[in-house]
């Protein structure tokens, strides 16, 4: 059984959308139903169903916007409306179907294979994210993981330059240019980074103490190989030094 939850400001709309749905198939369970997008937002934060049937005109926020604040990509997302010229927007904004309103049983059936397929695809991609992961804990050539982007990354010690904190988010500077951004704090970057290598030099970033070229004393900064000047507080100075 599919959990589903329904998002569209009319109540009536709503209603209809539910009755629809569980009496054209016994494959979806409606979990929630919301008029008001921002409470449907809250909700999905907390709760993981297997599909989103999304209603695209509401006047506090549209379904494309919805798309974009949701936080939970791995749902299905479903559009639900009765107006067609929405159905290659609804697409590329990753819908993975669109229903016109009244819904028809066939296009509903087609809906529900889709889901599974994607849930199928969300399924695959996990088991071989662990796969990897795990496979790399037991490598004696352990490599640094970052997931972000819908991407893993297996780097070694020597491909990263610094960390550098940005809020809620901090950003992997690497050897080749290439800047990472990830939806971790600086000291969860730092608890996958190997102690004997990096040092959190400040409050805002993370060295790679292999990548040091300078350490300007009177200033307080050092410099990288990269160029990179990296400042060091006040407070992490003595242990600094007494690693150097």
């Amino acid at each position: 059984m599919l959990e589903a939850v329904l998002v569209d400001d009319e109540e009536k709309a709503l209603q209809s959308l539910q009755w629809e749905l569980t009496h054209f198939s016994n494959e979806i369970s409606v979990v929630a139903s919301f008029t008001d997008p921002f409470e449907a937002l809250g909700y999905l934060d907390k709760h993981q169903p297997d599909c989103l049937f999304l209603d695209i005109e509401m006047p506090t926020m549209d379904g494309f916007q919805f798309i974009q604040k949701m936080q939970n990509p791995e749902v299905a997302v479903v559009i639900t409306t009765a107006y067609n010229q929405y159905a290659i927007k609804a697409l590329k904004n990753e819908a993975i179907d669109y229903l016109l309103k009244p819904i028809d049983s066939d296009d509903l059936n087609e809906t529900i294979a889709k889901i599974r397929k994607h849930l199928a695809r969300q399924l695959s991609s996990e088991r071989l994210e662990k796969l990897l992961i795990n496979r790399n804990k037991t490598n004696s050539h352990r490599k640094i993981t970052l997931n972000t982007d819908g991407r893993l990354m297996f780097l070694d010690n020597e491909d990263i330059l610094f960390a550098e904190s940005d809020g809620n988010y901090s950003t992997v500077h690497l050897a080749d240019g290439q800047k990472i951004l990830l939806t971790k704090k600086l000291k969860e970057v730092g608890e996958l980074l190997p102690a004997d290598t990096f040092f959190r030099i400040h409050n805002s970033y993370i060295i790679n103490l292999n990548k040091i070229k300078e350490f300007l004393k009177t200033d307080g900064y050092v410099i990288l190989k990269s160029n990179h000047k990296i400042p060091v507080s006040r407070q992490k100075k003595s242990d600094f030094l007494d690693l150097m």
